[in-house]
């Protein structure tokens, strides 16, 4: 490369090279320069006539051909934002994905009917933190558990608890899923894995934890053991709000009913109008 590339000429022989494994080329061509620059994304797009350097160049190059290998461009940047939070993220968790957003506003929906009564709230599979930061942050008068059965990704949740100082309020349990409670909690949220992992895109199969996606034959082996757990460790006025994939809803409920005979249950769909979180309330509720 010639020490006079500018800003322009890199974004788009990037995206150029991208286009064929990203639906977002431009986007993730500008999201890496702004990586190797330490810039905003914002001065990327502004400043199109800067001039990158040898290092830099190479640096990008190099962030470039991961991409184009299918490498997330969460994973190359360490970094996703997540509910307005930015999260640090690396190949021991879950990318947090934007559809999950509509699990924390539901959440969020569901604890406004405790007003300022106190909350405890069970973050089941808490991957990177993301759910369980989102809530604390939005919720202050709440307390929060975050369990993960694995230690590398708790390790991950720890540091970004850490980064918005919320160590007093949200307590990390590694264990499978309840287990590791101490005792009944009102609400209980989780993204559990739904994915059959010979059904998902490459990228995600080859660098995302196999751990946090791998739903079993049909995507349901997670439900059925949380949701039979659930009546144990869910408080008599509680609520359990669960992310579901777009074609699991019917039997999903359907587990619920059977655990939760006399709940009240309901799905809520996304922005792109997929169904995504089915939730059921035990009737006698918090008016």
């Amino acid at each position: 490369m010639s020490d006079t590339v500018t800003i322009q000429h890199a974004l788009r022989t990037a995206a150029e090279q991208l286009r064929a494994v990203s639906t977002t080329a431009r986007l993730d061509a500008e999201l890496l320069l702004a990586h190797t620059l330490g810039w905003s994304r914002a001065k990327v797009v502004a400043e199109r006539d800067y001039a990158l350097t040898p290092e830099q160049q190479a640096i990008f190059a190099a962030l470039v051909a991961r991409r184009a290998a299918h490498e997330p461009v969460a994973y190359l940047t360490g970094h996703r934002e997540f509910f307005g939070i930015d999260l640090l993220v690396d190949r021991r968790v879950l990318i947090p994905r934007p559809e999950t957003e509509v699990l924390v506003e539901m959440v969020l929906a569901e604890a406004r009917r405790y007003g300022n009564a106190p909350l405890t709230i069970a973050d089941v599979g808490v991957g990177s933190g993301a759910i369980a930061i989102a809530l604390a942050m939005h919720l202050p008068h709440a307390i929060l558990y975050g369990v993960d059965l694995s230690a590398s990704a708790l390790e991950v949740a720890a540091a970004n608890i850490a980064r918005y100082h919320l160590q007093d309020r949200l307590t990390l349990l590694e264990g499978d899923l309840l287990e590791p409670l101490p005792g009944p909690v009102d609400l209980i949220v989780s993204n559990p894995p739904y994915t059959i992992l010979n059904e998902i895109e490459e990228g995600v199969y080859r660098y995302e934890p196999h751990l946090a996606l791998d739903g079993g034959p049909d995507g349901l082996d997670c439900y059925r053991r949380l949701i039979a757990a659930t009546p144990a460790y869910l408080k008599p006025q509680g609520a359990i709000l669960l992310e579901i994939g777009a074609w699991q809803s019917e039997a999903v409920v359907h587990l619920l009913h059977q655990a939760m005979p006399q709940a009240e249950i309901g799905i809520q769909r996304d922005l792109a109008g997929r169904e995504r979180v089915v939730w059921a309330r035990n009737r006698d509720v918090i008016r």
